[in-house]
């Protein structure tokens, strides 16, 4: 049992409750409710919920892990938390629980990890038990390192996924380094699949191949900074930031590869075409599920299964950075057939949403004084 003295002294700074500055949105569907949990985060990168209303897990981007209590305070940094190399988009990134966390009580997080040559960085995984007063990560232990690093800022990826089977996915970005995301011999721009221990599956696409990296489950990919896993067909959904233009989500199927960057549907930052492009689709890579030519720099991913607010059921949430919305996706069957802008009067740039087990979603918005929101229809 968790001592209640020893957790209730960590929630030190008391900020907003759940129920707090309250605001009614419009949307298509109904009035949306919108309410502040906490505010002054430090760009807010990811949230996980602990179980038994046990509050929620968010990571900052400069290296901290904080636990949001369900009454809405915000506890001290969290010890025993990896050092991280927080320049550019670099730092303290993803956040997950084991799929056994009632037992081993293990949390894995994604971070950008320095010491590579001439001070480039890689996104790292790694895992440590959170101890019953809930005030530190013990015996933390990387179990996967990106291979080279090659990343000066930018291209992290960095969202992690654990599939019905156990298996840990994570989303890596190509570092901005293009043409690394076809080179099977790194690990840039790549989603990798292993076990919760960082061994790598025997029945991995690419095992056994010289030259090749076990650990890739599918290549081509950009900056894939959202990931969910379909609760309905079981399948790895992932979106990635196109550059300029090209945003995309895509369905990961083992072996394949996604194009990038011979294949996309964005430009060049100089209004050039990508130097290395063939076309918006190419043979022999997997074309997108879903594109927009304009990019809203797309973050965070979670579809949305519960009752608590039924016409919601069976759509897909997305944040947004510049675009500054919370996208909603409608489907018939894989196909995009519906898109919604949400919470634009806010003017946040979205990070991170994550549907609760109360079935409200729950959003991050990213900025020094980040705020973590409980967004619900009216």
């Amino acid at each position: 049992m968790i001592a209640t003295l020893c957790v209730s002294a960590l929630f030190s700074v008391p900020l907003m409750a759940f129920a707090a500055q309250s605001q009614k949105l419009n949307s298509e569907l109904g009035a949306v409710s919108v309410s502040e949990v906490v505010k002054g985060l430090d760009h807010p990168w990811a949230l996980a919920f602990l179980p038994n209303k046990q509050g929620m897990l968010v990571t900052e981007r400069p290296g901290n892990l904080r636990i949001v209590s369900a009454d809405g305070k915000l506890s001290k940094p969290l010890s025993g938390v990896p050092k991280v190399w927080a320049k550019g988009q670099g730092g303290l990134l993803d956040v997950v629980l084991s799929p056994d966390f009632a037992n081993d009580r293990l949390v894995y997080v994604s971070y950008a990890e320095g010491g590579g040559e001439g001070g480039t960085a890689g996104t790292a995984v790694g895992r440590g038990r959170l101890s019953l007063d809930m005030s530190r990560l013990e015996s933390f232990n990387v179990i996967f390192r990106q291979e080279p690093k090659l990343s000066t800022g930018n291209h992290f990826g960095s969202r992690m996924v654990f599939d019905r089977d156990g298996y840990l996915f994570i989303t890596l970005g190509e570092n901005n380094d293009r043409p690394t995301a076809q080179d099977l011999d790194k690990l840039q721009g790549k989603v990798v699949r292993i076990f919760p221990d960082g061994r790598v599956p025997e029945d991995n696409p690419f095992v056994g191949q010289q030259g090749v990296r076990p650990e890739i489950w599918s290549y081509g990919h950009r900056n894939p900074q959202g990931a969910a896993l379909n609760p309905w067909t079981g399948a790895l959904w992932t979106h990635e930031h196109g550059p300029r233009g090209g945003d995309e989500i895509n369905i990961i199927e083992a072996g394949k590869n996604y194009g990038w960057p011979i294949a996309t549907h964005g430009i060049d930052y100089t209004l050039q075409p990508i130097s290395e492009a063939k076309g918006k689709t190419v043979e022999g890579t997997v074309p997108p599920r879903h594109v927009w030519e304009k990019s809203p720099a797309i973050s965070g991913m979670a579809f949305y299964d519960s009752d608590r607010f039924k016409p919601w059921n069976h759509n897909l949430f997305i944040g947004a950075l510049a675009a500054e919305t919370l996208i909603r996706l409608q489907f018939d069957g894989d196909k995009v057939v519906h898109e919604e802008r949400l919470l634009g009067e806010l003017k946040a740039r979205i990070r991170d949403v994550r549907m609760g087990p109360d079935g409200y979603l729950y959003v991050l918005t990213d900025s020094d004084d980040g705020a973590l929101l409980k967004v619900g229809l009216e």
